[in-house]
């Protein structure tokens, strides 16, 4: 049969939001390529996405509505319709909020699918149902907050200012993994004679590009931006005239903050060198325009906010903002770009509702009462894999007197758990529009292959079920290509400055921006705050991560091969993997455990088996484990996050995945 090709958008949760090109034959995806006329992804694809239609006709897709028959976690389901499943749903819907009132009602969704429409399409639904609303804080919201605690809303750098760099600084991103194409970017500083530093608590798979690699003890990172200013102050390295005209509290740091910090004591709590603390600074403030682009894995400590906010201080103290080629990166927002409101609709309140932070649904499901919880709605998520402290989220599941529907596009460790599993379409199968948290384009997606089976968007199905819940508003009645045309017909002033014929098209479109958009600092006071008076502490310091009684750092890192807990129904990209937990060899030494043999990590919350990998490539006193693999594939009765904790960051209830400590014991 003759084959199309058709223009999509990767819609996983990655700053990257490739553009694809699909090849389309007699209604099926018949393989997927990069597409080389993007702005930013020019044509490259990850290892995840370069086979995405073995995820989208996959023999393990879910192809219609099940209803469970068995015990809570067993996995025995029988078929059932549509309309079976919907008005079964709708029917105890209304039974507990008969009983109980609809706060009982929780939704869980976060970030399986990154479309606008897609991923916000139960926001309206639930404010008209009146139910308890989520924080959909598991990600970086800490790492958000403490850039705008020294920025504002500053508009991020563009990423091709890293070509222009002579400095590149990655820290605490594992690039490889989570932002491919912006080492393409670096490659090319690179070339120009740019040196690039790796900071991080192990030697991940980006080091390969590194020219230097510094290596600190977990949590300690806003500890060596406090060290590295201390330093640069010292000698006199400062951009005087940046600071007087740009920068508000400089002198209330480098007079009250700073002498706390001398590279001495700083390498006590980082674990480098004092030398290697000064030649860092000397480098940095010597550097013509040096840039850094820091990840969210820092952020995720009960220090993350304040962490975030000390680093985002040091390129004000060498000018690097008014360089080309100089400053910081952490996440580039484009949300003014779209009024996202046509799709939530917070006006459909009709009360104030309790809100519950994702990070503690465990103890919600499992404590909370006036009301308790009593149905659970999950939606591009899979709770039980991806939200910490795994065993109390289990437990929660397993009550038979929680209603859980699971929207879902494979059985995941959180579809076992459900009463009813609805099929879920994928990205090819439904219309969307994208924006990106890594650069400046948008993209239009159509459904570009029909329904597999009889799956169904997530705003299909939440119309459905708002017509069974009798709610009348237009919204419920429309498609989300209406919605898409709603957002395209009024643009914002800065989405009127695009090419809105191009867009509407399908093709990506870059929001432009101004010429001073790097020196516009977008605070309070129109400058960099080092000092903040609107904060608790107005100005940054250091204070040392919770951990646990437990003597190994656990990172829990990116894997190459997953994204979160996607990709684990791919046995190309997963059965030559194994969920390993990587050991400094000294360590194994004392602890008398041999690389491959099946171990044990091990803290007050729970146990996970391993298959251990000695490597040298593992600090001291850190242990590392890649990806979120589902408990079908794991070597035990359980994976990663049973050993993390639900306590939350610093500021903006963040998760604290990484400030975590474990035991390891053999098998």
């Amino acid at each position: 049969m003759p084959t199309e090709t058709k223009l999509s958008v990767c819609p996983y949760d990655c700053p990257d939001t490739c553009g694809l090109l699909v090849q389309v034959s007699g209604g099926k995806a018949v393989g997927v390529a990069g597409d080389p006329d993007h702005p930013f992804t020019r044509g490259t694809l990850c290892p995840k996405m370069v086979h995405y239609e073995r995820t989208v006709h996959s023999p393990y897709r879910l192809t219609e509505p099940l209803l469970r028959t068995g015990s809570k976690g067993t996995g025995t389901f029988r078929a059932v319709t549509w309309p079976e499943a919907i008005n079964h749903i709708a029917e105890r819907w209304r039974e507990i909020i008969a009983n109980y009132g609809s706060e009982a009602i929780l939704p869980c969704s976060y970030a399986g699918t990154m479309g606008i429409i897609q991923r916000n399409a139960g926001h309206a639904f639930f404010h008209r149902l009146g139910s308890s609303e989520l924080d959909r804080a598991i990600c970086t919201p800490a790492k958000g907050y403490g850039w705008q605690a020294t920025m504002g809303t500053t508009l991020g750098l563009h990423p091709a200012e890293v070509t222009h760099s002579d400095l590149v600084i990655l820290w605490g991103i594992n690039a490889l993994a989570t932002n491919i194409h912006f080492l393409a970017g670096v490659n090319k500083a690179k070339q120009r004679g740019a040196k690039v530093w790796l900071i991080d608590t192990y030697e991940t798979p980006t080091a390969r590009i590194a020219d230097k690699i510094f290596l600190l003890r977990p949590g300690s990172d806003g500890a060596l931006a406090l060290g590295i200013m201390h330093h640069i102050v010292k000698e006199n390295l400062i951009n005087h005239q940046f600071l007087t005209s740009c920068v508000q509290g400089f002198d209330e740091l480098s007079t009250t903050t700073l002498p706390n910090y001398p590279p001495e004591s700083v390498s006590q709590i980082t674990g480098l060198p004092t030398e290697v603390i000064t030649e860092m600074a000397r480098s940095y403030a010597q550097a013509a325009a040096p840039f850094i682009r820091l990840g969210g894995g820092l952020s995720r400590y009960g220090n993350g906010a304040m962490t975030v906010r000390t680093i985002s201080c040091l390129p004000a103290l060498v000018g690097a903002w008014a360089k080309p080629g100089g400053g910081m990166s952490t996440s580039i927002a484009t949300e003014p770009s779209l009024n996202s409101a046509i799709i939530t609709r917070e006006d459909l309140r009709t009360k104030s509702t309790r809100t519950i932070n994702l990070n503690r649904l465990g103890t919600a499901l499992t404590e909370l009462e006036a009301p308790p919880i009593k149905s659970l709605y999950v939606y591009h998520c899979n709770p039980a894999a991806v939200v910490p402290d795994q065993n109390s989220v289990l437990a929660g599941l397993a009550r038979e007197d929680l209603f859980t529907v699971v929207h879902e596009r494979f059985m995941t460790d959180t579809a076992h758990y459900a009463d009813v599993i609805l099929p879920a379409t994928t990205s090819l199968e439904h219309s969307d529009i994208y924006r990106s948290y890594g650069h400046y384009c948008l993209q239009r997606a159509f459904a570009v292959i029909p329904p597999v089976g009889a799956a169904k968007s997530n705003w299909e199905v939440f119309n459905l079920l708002a017509q069974a819940m009798n709610f009348d508003e237009p919204i419920f009645r429309q498609s989300a290509d209406d919605l898409i045309e709603q957002l395209l017909d009024t643009p914002s002033p800065w989405l009127a400055q695009t090419d809105l014929a191009k867009l509407k098209t399908g093709h990506p479109v870059e929001l432009p921006l101004p010429a001073d958009y790097k020196i516009d600092f977008k605070t309070p006071s129109g400058k960099i705050e080092i000092f903040n008076p609107s904060e608790t502490e107005p100005l940054p310091r250091y204070f040392e991560p919770h951990g646990d009684n437990a003597p190994f750092w656990l990172v829990s890192s990116p894997h190459l091969a997953l994204l979160n807990s996607s990709f684990n129904e791919r046995p190309d990209l997963t059965d030559s993997q194994a969920m390993t937990l990587k050991m400094n060899p000294a360590d194994a030494s004392a602890k008398n455990l041999n690389d491959g043999a099946p171990v044990v990590a091990f803290n007050t919350r729970g146990e996970v088996s391993f298959i251990l990998q000695i490597s040298a490539k593992i600090p001291a006193g850190v242990v590392v484990t890649e990806g979120i693999w589902s408990l079908e594939k794991a070597p035990g009765r359980r994976t990663v996050n049973a050993l993390t904790s639900q306590r939350l960051t610093d500021k903006a209830g963040g998760s604290t995945f990484y400030d975590t400590k474990v035991d390891v014991r053999a098998e």
